[in-house]
């Protein structure tokens, strides 16, 4: 009997914060992507996995100042606890009625990364999804619209939460007309030169993001992507935007140019933490395992 006893006590011990913790940083295989990832701190993070450690006797993790590798016993420990919260996530996901998730997203999904990781939620969780284009994320997230939304710029809503995926390089934006069409490379500082187009809802370019002394004299403001890019095709004013949307969202109208010394792009996800359930969970690991694109940095 006290075998069973100091059995079911081990049991007890573990929980649910303890597999997470430990899957996150087995499958990044770095403390600073799961802290990311599960939006917790470092130290935070190494005090769960040593008393996950200390509760099982057994070590799941080799780290060095360069690397993290897993142990035999934590190897095979990461497969178990992978089903384990793979199947409780889903089990609360339909008995909360949930089949699919809707994305949000406002314009430029980097290609193929969002297709790769779409598919790779969808494989490991036998759910379906929606992408969901909204110029007000933050509204379409409030109202329920969107369970999970790919962002370009700050999401505002006072629930949300978020993580920034990678960062892009920024590109120019001009009009086939304009004489700046035949250059191969722009400045940051000589862009804020000319008029600038600027989507203040859900764009990513704002003038606080040039020094002072080279902000943009004057700004031609929209509210959508689709504004945006036909005003810059008028030759109304240049833009600056996410390398990937040059390929994704190319226009017979503008030329895309390569910017020297431009401030990247973030790529953030977001959601609301309280309503969000498994699949959403699922979702936000997806996102933050995925591979980023060569051209991106985290």
């Amino acid at each position: 009997m006290p075998i069973v006893h100091d059995l079911y006590s081990t049991v007890m011990d573990v929980e649910l914060r303890h597999l997470r913790a430990f899957t996150a940083v087995a499958e990044s295989r770095s403390f600073t992507v799961a802290s990311r990832r599960l939006l917790i701190t470092q130290p935070a993070l190494t005090r769960t996995i040593q008393q996950l450690e200390r509760i099982l006797d057994v070590k799941l993790l080799e780290r060095t100042s360069r690397s993290v590798d897993l142990t035999e016993v934590g190897r095979t420990f990461q497969a178990r606890a992978q089903v384990l919260l793979r199947d409780l996530d889903l089990a609360i996901a339909e008995t909360r009625g949930e089949r699919d998730l809707r994305i949000g997203f406002s314009w430029a999904l980097p290609d193929p990364w969002a297709g790769e990781v779409l598919t790779a939620f969808e494989q490991a969780t036998g759910a379906t999804t929606r992408l969901m284009r909204r110029d007000d994320l933050a509204g379409a997230l409030d109202r329920h619209e969107v369970d999970v939304a790919f962002a370009r710029h700050p999401v505002a809503g006072t629930s949300t939460t978020s993580v920034t995926l990678f960062e892009e390089p920024r590109v120019a934006a001009v009009s086939n007309r304009s004489p700046l069409a035949a250059r191969e490379q722009i400045a940051w500082n000589e862009l804020g030169r000319h008029p600038v187009v600027i989507n203040t809802t859900s764009g990513n370019t704002r003038p606080n993001l040039w020094p002072p002394e080279h902000r943009p004299g004057r700004i031609v403001e929209c509210d959508t992507y689709d504004e945006w890019i036909t005003l810059i095709a008028a030759d109304r004013g240049v833009g600056a935007t996410p390398l990937s949307a040059s390929s994704t969202h190319a226009h017979a109208g503008v030329v895309f140019i390569s910017l020297s010394g431009a401030p990247p792009v973030p790529l953030y996800l977001v959601w609301i933490p309280r309503p969000a359930g498994g699949l959403v969970r699922r979702f936000v690991e997806a996102a933050t395992a995925q591979e980023r694109p060569s051209y991106a940095r985290r």
